[in-house]
């Protein structure tokens, strides 16, 4: 997070540092800090159960094969949140084949398969409604996939004009999520006025709360900090658009099941881009 007005070198640079991202604090000799319970506790899951693992994606950085499940038979004009049935238990399939995370597969269109539609409709460059309807249903059948830019190793890729993260290995995407970066806005704390943007750039996990952390700016979930104060976290609300201070928000869903998984580990690469 950048300061954007500062009256001397020196209090840019003091403040920088307490208000860089979306949180400040201190971390611990192993990387691991400790939670701080919140004043107020959202409503959220039951934190200690993360979803069930969905399907391993097919290899191949940008598509998948057709999916057998859907005909014109049986295909609905759209599926949207609220929806139940053997046509979303198809389309929950078909997103967890293609590596897109939708938590439990179990034919009901809930928050966790919405925001998987969010994030093929971002790969697809379509609107971000979180509704299936006969574009995204095509691009779903069409095995539509975002491709990687690292080659070698582990990574999470951000990306911010697609807004997505992405878990990478050795250049093949392994899970795709939605997420929401910094909203490019400018905003008050404290009488000074601050950019909240998510630098670009090469980083690695530094530290981490198992919990929740409540922030400057508000309540972080089970946070994995990347540079500073900035970190890939948790939170009851993840939109198709970038709304965060400078975090890359994921579910609550996602982000236990990140963690259950051990899949953001201490030292993990993340490339911003």
């Amino acid at each position: 997070m950048r300061r954007v007005l500062a009256f001397t070198v020196a209090a840019a640079t003091a403040s920088a540092l307490l208000l860089s991202g979306c949180d400040s604090s201190e971390p611990s000799a192993d990387g691991t800090a400790q939670p701080v319970p919140p004043q107020t506790t959202p409503s959220s899951p039951d934190p200690s159960a993360g979803p069930s693992a969905p399907s391993a994606p097919p290899s191949g950085p940008s598509a998948g094969p057709a999916s057998p499940s859907l005909s014109p038979s049986v295909k609905p004009k759209k599926l949207k949140s609220g929806a139940e049935g053997a046509e979303v238990l198809a389309l929950q399939t078909r997103l967890a084949e293609l590596g897109y995370w939708n938590g439990k597969v179990d034919g009901k269109f809930g928050g966790t398969t919405q925001q998987a539609v969010f994030a093929l409709q971002k790969a697809a460059k379509l609107g971000r409604d979180g509704v299936v309807g006969p574009k995204t249903q095509q691009a779903l059948d069409r095995g539509v996939r975002p491709e990687a830019r690292s080659t070698d190793g582990r990574f999470v890729e951000i990306d911010l004009k697609r807004q997505l993260l992405m878990l990478v290995s050795d250049g093949e995407i392994e899970q795709i999520f939605n997420t929401s970066t910094g909203s490019n806005t400018y905003y008050e704390q404290e009488g000074e006025t601050y950019l909240a943007d998510t630098p670009r750039g090469k980083f690695k996990v530094s530290r981490q709360i198992d919990g929740w952390r409540d922030a400057p700016l508000g309540l972080l979930w089970r946070p994995k900090y990347f540079n500073g104060g900035i970190a890939v976290h948790g939170a009851p609300s993840v939109p198709a658009h970038p709304a965060s201070h400078g975090c890359a928000r994921v579910s609550i869903a996602a982000m236990n099941w990140l963690w259950t998984n051990d899949k953001i580990p201490i030292k993990t690469r993340v490339w911003v881009y």
